[in-house]
């Protein structure tokens, strides 16, 4: 039994039928490696084990009206594994489009918020007879780190590999707090709540001069609010689209050398290429720079103890203005540098500590009346996308027992900001899942497909100068 911290919480609150604030992962997979060959059945008594051993699979949300703080997390005593598990073949032929398009659809539709919030998708009749996963879980329960790290109670480095140990993960029945105890719990919370806001006060009295004053001297990180208009930026719906694709690791790091810069560097200027084409054979390509959210990790910089979501984010300019691919990887160099100096000086804990001041009521209503009214389209655009990159292990993995092929996350999109760009690497590969507004976004594969095509540019290109 644990409370949810305001940062977790805040996914629960802004989450409408068309902002969708769940985290939703991919998986291509080889069945030919399970021992004993691949079989539905067997597959889900595998997972019933390892989910015994994760007590994040089984907690569901517990609240009150009498309940004045955050949410609690607690064990689903009547946890039933098939209300979480589908098994489903995708449409004929079963190409990735197919593929991508049933996920798709899955992505747009809730959880189910009185049972444990995620749901698995086993999708079998793939063209090239592989199978492939869909795993859902909700953002107020995961962030892409902790997220990844989930993976471990479900596949191993071997086709074989033991189950993890019993942790503290094993079924308490533990019952839900009483009412009584809710009540005081959360008024005494409640009267905490002034002494941490003038606590919090001067730090960010502090920030804004500061960040103002970097910003004019261009030291800072990009300010937002100055984001170009792209079709994109706009009201969304419940309606979603989806593509993925991979690239070599070993020929980003390739261009990371020649260049003198980092891999998240390669990364950013491949989604900007990959953008600037997109937009340009649209039509629709803005003389202003791009302005991406970059989610940002703190766990190891956190002094919090609770709370899944840890971390924070940086502004970043894309410069897809520019022509020359060596131009952009230089200019996002320069410009990641300052983000990252600037960023270090914000305390890793801000946007945690401020998020336990979060209200359901005030959040929930402001961001249906932030969608009614269209507001996304009548103020100047905070941001464009988002764009997130997630480590992952570096050696092979396999899904109860099958060779993970693809792991592609599917990051949320949100009214204002209808494309995320999520980046994970694995086993060698990067690979990267798009999810967008439909309405807004349209066909997802040709910005796909230019991923790999903006880094096989960046590779061919002649190395080791910055342009004049």
């Amino acid at each position: 039994m644990q409370r949810l911290s305001g940062l977790d919480a805040s996914f629960l609150y802004l989450e409408t039928p068309a902002q969708l604030l769940h985290i939703c992962g991919l998986l291509t997979l080889d069945p030919s490696t399970v021992p004993g060959g691949y079989d539905f059945d067997r597959l889900v008594a595998e997972l019933r084990e390892r989910v015994e051993l994760a007590a994040v699979f089984r907690r569901k949300l517990f609240d009150s009206p009498l309940n004045l703080n955050h949410p609690m997390w607690v064990e689903d005593t009547e946890f039933d594994l098939e209300h979480h598990v589908h098994r489903i073949a995708v449409p004929s032929p079963g190409g990735r489009e197919d593929l991508a398009e049933l996920c798709a659809h899955f992505a747009g539709q809730p959880l189910d918020r009185s049972r444990p919030l995620w749901e698995m998708y086993v999708i079998e009749g793939l063209a090239d007879g592989g199978v492939a996963v869909l795993l859902k879980m909700h953002h107020a329960s995961v962030d892409g780190v902790s997220g990844a790290n989930l993976l471990t109670y479900l596949a191993g480095v071997e086709p074989d590999s033991p189950r993890p140990r019993p942790g503290k993960g094993g079924r308490t029945n533990q019952q839900p707090p009483s009412t009584l105890a809710l009540v005081l719990d959360s008024a005494a919370a409640a009267a905490h709540r002034p002494v941490q806001l003038v606590k919090l006060l001067p730090g960010l009295l502090g920030l804004v001069p500061r960040w103002i004053g970097r910003s004019l001297q261009g030291k800072g990180m990009a300010t937002p609010f100055t984001a170009p208009r792209t079709p994109f930026n706009g009201t969304i719906t419940g309606h979603r689209a989806v593509a993925y694709t991979q690239v070599d690791l070993a020929e980003v790091k390739a261009v990371k050398n020649a260049f003198g810069v980092t891999v998240n560097d390669v990364v950013l200027a491949m989604v900007a290429g990959a953008l600037r084409r997109f937009l340009a054979e649209r039509g629709q390509l803005p003389d202003d720079p791009l302005l991406a959210t970059v989610p940002v990790s703190v766990h190891e910089r956190s002094a919090r103890e609770r709370g899944s979501n840890k971390v924070s984010a940086l502004f970043a300019s894309l410069p897809t203005h520019l022509a020359e691919p060596a131009a952009r990887v230089f200019a996002i160099a320069e410009s990641n540098r300052r983000s990252k100096e600037h960023h270090r000086t914000i305390d890793a804990d801000m946007l945690q500590d401020w998020a336990q001041f979060a209200a359901p009521t005030t959040l929930g209503l402001a961001v249906r009346a932030y969608s009614a009214l269209r507001l996304a389209e009548k103020h100047p655009v905070v941001h464009n996308l988002v764009v997130s990159n997630v480590p992952g292990p570096p050696m092979p993995l396999y899904l109860l027992g099958a060779r993970v092929t693809g792991l592609y996350p599917l990051g949320p999109v949100f009214h204002g900001a209808g494309l995320n760009i999520t980046v994970l690497s694995n086993a060698g590969r990067v690979h990267v899942g798009l999810l967008g507004a439909r309405e807004l976004v349209g066909d997802l594969w040709p910005l796909a497909d230019g991923i790999p095509e903006a880094l096989r540019e960046l590779r061919d290109l002649p190395h080791g100068s910055s342009p004049a």
